[in-house]
């Protein structure tokens, strides 16, 4: 470890420069036509450009690989007090090779919000970060080609975005409520990975606040399917209930008359899985999801938070189940270590 004051936090060991990559310049070494590529003035290794990343830039990155994708928004909304600041700030780490973005453009819509992706380098510091060899150019290259090819399928990304907005909207409340945390957010392949291959919720998350933690899996509604098909998704959380892990399943619908409707319908059973809901609408004016906003099947009228669902972590060491979160599965850990530090 140096004494430079760019030293850079969190930067993997692992990635070195390669043969003619441009390098920061200093005072004492200006810039020569050497330094520069000819094909390109964009560096191409991590150590060219760690000095000029942030902590926060380094959780874009872990987000974005983590979600695939996420609207300017959406990262705004998590990280940045102006949403201009935060737009200058995506398209300086852009020009950099570190994120990417692309921009959907939909039948009847016209051109969609951007959507920010994983880059070459934020790709392969997220690799190095975790113990892993980076990906060669070619994954790389088919990797960010498949974003805007999921994006043209119909529905898919209405409901991955609906999915992310839940967490966004999550961690946005702990920026105003020190109390709280979101400490796991998984995405539906990490869930399937890690819990059970017969379950397929849309994600898993734990969610504290005060004394209270509550795990959950999450089931997004954009209001296309019906309530059959709403129920028949219950069947899969049974092996997940009988050991020992009987979470509640949330099922996060467009509106409050969806949700009366699905009640009467989850009346006749719910094959003994603890079910939740909310309508979008009503969360919209009692606190977002964080808030009293919860119903539970079979439990009267009375609106819960999420923090009082009954959703124990439990122990370790059980079949199909994730163990306790661990610290660095908070998606804000990396600004933990920064507590002087405030977001612009």
């Amino acid at each position: 470890m140096t004494n430079d004051q760019h030293q850079p936090p969190n930067i993997p060991a692992g990635d070195i420069p390669q043969p003619g990559a441009s390098r920061p310049r200093t005072r004492r070494t200006p810039a020569t036509s050497r330094d520069i590529p000819r094909r390109s003035r964009t560096a191409d290794d991590l150590l060219a450009i760690s000095w000029r990343l942030e902590p926060r830039d380094y959780v874009i990155a872990h987000l974005l690989a983590e979600h695939r994708y996420l609207t300017t928004d959406q990262i705004a909304a998590v990280l940045f007090t102006s949403p201009r600041t935060c737009r200058n700030r995506l398209n300086t780490l852009r020009n950099m090779g570190f994120i990417d973005w692309f921009m959907p453009v939909r039948a009847g819509r016209g051109r969609q919000p951007v959507h920010w992706v994983p880059g070459r380098l934020s790709t392969r510091y997220v690799a190095l970060y975790h113990g892993e060899p980076a990906p060669s150019p070619r994954a790389m290259r088919e990797q960010r080609d498949s974003y805007p090819t999921e994006a043209t399928k119909i529905g898919h990304l209405d409901h991955h975005d609906g999915v992310n907005q839940f967490f966004i909207d999550l961690l946005v409340h702990t920026r105003s409520h020190p109390d709280s945390q979101l400490a796991r957010w998984w995405p539906a392949g990490r869930t399937y990975q890690k819990v059970n291959h017969n379950t397929r919720p849309d994600a898993h998350g734990v969610w504290r606040e005060g004394d209270r933690e509550v795990a959950f899996f999450l089931e997004h509604d954009t209001g296309t399917e019906d309530h059959t098909v709403r129920a028949a998704k219950l069947t899969g959380y049974l092996t997940l209930r009988n050991n020992s892990m009987p979470w509640p399943v949330l099922f996060w619908l467009p509106t409050t008359a969806i949700e009366t409707n699905l009640h009467r319908h989850l009346a006749r059973g719910t094959h003994g899985v603890l079910v939740a809901t909310a309508g979008r609408d009503r969360a919209a004016q009692h606190g977002g999801p964080a808030g009293p906003v919860w119903k539970v099947v079979g439990n009267g009228r009375r609106r819960l938070r999420l923090s009082e669902l009954p959703g124990p972590v439990g122990p370790s060491g059980i079949a199909y189940h994730p163990d306790p979160p661990e610290p660095d599965e908070d998606p804000l850990y990396l600004l933990h270590d920064h507590p002087g530090r405030t977001l612009t």
